[in-house]
């Protein structure tokens, strides 16, 4: 069964849901892009990717918590910012890190893009989490921080409205 999430506190998606839960022996959310707009649908941090990035997660913490799942159990992200420039991809990245959402560590993608779907818009993360039981305990990191860990990337130069659909599969 597939059931495809909207957020009632984030502007509505034209054509698509922010999330869809799949269950799969573990329940698993698949993310619709998170983008820097605010209630309204409009671009918050114009021309600042660093602010839009901020805007981007707090929407995406929005979209888990309609799911039941948090920054926590995010298996994995692609990370979309507007710019070719490192330096710029890597202050992107530290908003990620500072958020909390790489924790885990996760799998995740860095990607410099030439545009993206909303005028103005820099940022853009889609991810995939575990939706966990609940009273299941806690994510916890996989790595210790006296594990080595792989550089950091900024080294480089109201309830969900939910519609449920039951998928058949065919061979």
């Amino acid at each position: 069964m597939i059931n495809r999430v909207t957020v009632p506190t984030l502007c509505p998606p034209p054509v698509y849901s922010h999330a869809s839960v799949v269950e799969a022996g573990t329940r698993l959310a698949f993310l619709a892009g998170s983008v820097p707009l605010d209630a309204d649908g409009k671009i918050v941090g114009e021309g600042d990717p660093v602010r839009q990035a901020a805007q981007v997660l707090a929407n995406l913490a929005e979209q888990l918590r309609a799911v039941g799942s948090d920054m926590a159990h995010v298996v994995s992200t692609d990370v979309y910012v507007v710019s070719g420039e490192p330096a710029v991809l890597s202050a992107v990245w530290d908003v990620v890190e500072a958020s909390g959402l790489s924790i885990g560590p996760h799998s995740s993608t860095l990607i410099g893009v030439a545009c993206l779907g909303y005028t103005g818009q820099l940022v853009e993360i889609t991810a995939t989490a575990v939706v966990p039981e609940p009273g299941a305990e806690p994510a916890s990191a996989s790595a210790s921080a006296s594990e080595p860990r792989a550089p950091s990337r900024a080294g480089v130069t109201a309830p969900a409205r939910t519609r449920t659909e039951s998928a058949k599969m065919t061979p």
